[in-house]
């Protein structure tokens, strides 16, 4: 190629996307969008997602607890409150077995302390008891209770579920699942267990609790019971 040629110059001429192009390429990213959305739906609202992340922090917390302080730790979930019902299911907590200074141990009489401030679930989200076990894979079992009475403020006085990890920072439960979901209680009944609305008949999240404290979210309401689908508004939860 002669580039001294006087008549020879560099093509300025760029070609640009047709009309046809550009709505093939918006219709495209039309169905990429409503495929995204059909795949999170019902994988938790606003309000679940951001009880989920609460709830992860504070079992990392209660973990560095018990780590720290080389003594039990639990993460409490509000069940039956003294003077506080209407909280009931959405208080959670951080509490560790009280440690003799002389010795480094537990104190005996066992005594549990509070060592994080309370967080409330967002409004309308609440603690499953139903979906919430000590073996996710079976899908069985009762979460462990406890009572805070002595040594903490009347507020948070009553029965609590719980989590628990050792001064190791293994987890008692390895395989436990944590689930909250959005519903309602009636107004005149603050201490029901709550209730499936028709808008969040499948708005439920949470993880499972491994020996290590590492947790694994849920990635669909069918991991975490397939019984969900079969809800129906008005059911307990």
């Amino acid at each position: 190629m002669d580039f001294s040629n006087p008549n020879f110059a560099p093509s300025k001429h760029h070609r640009a996307f047709t009309l046809i192009e550009m709505l093939v390429v918006i219709a495209i990213m039309s169905i990429l969008m409503t495929a995204g959305a059909i795949g999170l739906g019902g994988m938790g609202g606003k309000g679940v997602s951001s009880g989920v992340a609460t709830a992860e922090s504070l079992f990392d917390e209660a973990r560095a607890v018990a780590v720290g302080q080389r003594t039990r730790a639990r993460v409490l979930i509000s069940h039956d409150l003294t003077n506080s019902p209407a909280e009931n299911l959405r208080r959670i907590v951080v509490a560790n077995a009280e440690v003799d200074p002389a010795t480094g141990k537990e104190k005996t009489p066992l005594n549990w302390v509070l060592s994080s401030r309370p967080q409330l679930l967002p409004d309308q989200v609440y603690f499953s008891e139903t979906y919430s076990v000590k073996d996710q894979k079976s899908g069985s079992g009762a979460l462990e209770e406890m009572t805070l009475s002595t040594g903490v403020k009347a507020p948070f006085a009553g029965k609590y579920f719980y989590y628990e990890f050792n001064a190791e920072g293994i987890s008692t439960t390895p395989g436990a699942s944590f689930v909250i979901g959005n519903g309602s209680r009636g107004l005149n009944s603050p201490t029901d267990q709550p209730r499936v609305t028709s808008s969040g008949k499948r708005d439920f999240g949470g993880f499972v609790i491994w020996r290590n404290g590492r947790t694994s979210l849920f990635r669909s309401p069918a991991q975490i019971s397939k019984s969900i689908n079969d809800l129906k508004t008005g059911d307990k939860f």
